[in-house]
């Protein structure tokens, strides 16, 4: 979707007229101890803020925080001179051109966030015009999520040693007009780390009758290994640091899969993502688009669908705004070149 310079950057100047984080706190340099109205909140940080208010410690330490470490080393370099009045966000993915290279991660039980979790993502990941991928543990049955987007909706399995169960899991959701199947694998739904099954990947693979993406690649190796079993899409993630990396974050070695795949497949990637700016620079590094995950859930648990589309917006215009500092008006101009690393 083609986005006016003009208009992108009055959007976002839009947002800028109160912060919670100076207007809501009990004094000053504390945290905020008040829900704000979601239209006075700037920046997605802030929904974190909102988030801890109304959340039990323990269901807020479930979506809290991110490692923040491998942005901060990124810097992006802007140019001058280039025309980037019109700028075009649009990216096509499994032939549907999305508006913008966002989409909303699995997350399993949203109903511990908000009433009506996994409904009010749908309708403002839907809002937004945002892809959403359910999870496999919805809170809500598949087909009273798909209702809720008119957008295409994805959704998320794990290959937990019953194949039987999970492919009709899988037809429930094909039947629902899930499009894509994202396929988690490195970890079993409790959480604990598993051996890859790669032969039970390639089976459901065939049987699956939509496109196929991996989802907890986190090596050039696995990625080649994913590619010879017909996989589909990749999705370098570490299940939110679940899966043993060295300390290494996806955006860490996103560069190596996506020189893995060559252009072979689409590659996402997730992982802390919380700025326009963060995902400039994992689309410079390879990948086709960003999955957000904790960010969407502070929105979902501080102001349900409303909350959520706006963290979305938020992050499509300041994506729009360091696309035009940076010189590419187009997201497939954003390469390379465009960042630099801070050796530390």
């Amino acid at each position: 979707m083609k986005v006016d310079r003009r208009g992108s950057l009055q959007q976002f100047a839009s947002f800028v007229a109160g912060s919670p984080l100076l207007t809501g706190r009990a004094q000053e340099g504390g945290a905020p101890d008040r829900l704000a109205p979601v239209d006075e909140l700037v920046n997605v940080p802030e929904f974190e803020a909102m988030a801890r208010l109304v959340l039990a410690p323990d269901r807020f330490a479930a979506i809290a925080g991110g490692s923040r470490a491998s942005f901060d080393r990124i810097t992006l370099r802007q140019r001058l001179m280039v025309y980037a009045m019109e700028l075009d966000l649009t990216t096509e993915l499994f032939g549907y051109a999305m508006f913008a290279p966002i989409l909303v991660a699995p997350v399993r039980n949203q109903g511990e966030l908000h009433a009506e979790g996994e409904l009010e993502t749908a309708r403002g990941a839907s809002a937004a015009r945002t892809v959403m991928v359910a999870a496999g543990g919805s809170t809500y049955p598949i087909d009273q999520i798909a209702a809720e987007t008119s957008e295409p909706l994805w959704y998320q399995v794990y290959l937990d040693g019953d194949s039987g169960a999970t492919r009709e899991d899988i037809a429930r959701a094909t039947a629902a007009g899930c499009r894509v199947l994202c396929l988690s694998v490195g970890v079993s739904p409790a959480g604990a780390p598993v051996r890859i099954d790669w032969a039970a990947v390639d089976g459901l693979r065939q049987s699956a009758g939509v496109p196929v993406v991996v989802k907890g690649i986190m090596s050039s190796g696995d990625a080649a290994t994913a590619l010879q079993h017909g996989a589909q899409g990749i999705i370098v993630s570490s299940h939110g640091g679940l899966l043993p990396g060295g300390g290494a974050l996806p955006i860490d070695v996103l560069p190596a899969v996506a020189d893995t795949v060559a252009g072979q497949v689409p590659v996402l990637v997730d992982g802390g993502f919380r700025r326009g700016s963060d995902i400039v620079k994992g689309l410079a590094l390879g990948a086709t688009a960003v999955m957000l995950a904790r960010a969407p859930m502070w929105g979902l648990a501080a102001y349900g669908a409303a909350g959520v589309q706006t963290v979305i917006q938020l992050l499509q215009t300041e994506l729009a705004r360091n696309m035009a500092a940076s010189g590419r008006p187009t997201v497939d101009m954003i390469d390379r070149e465009l960042v630099r690393f801070d050796v530390r």
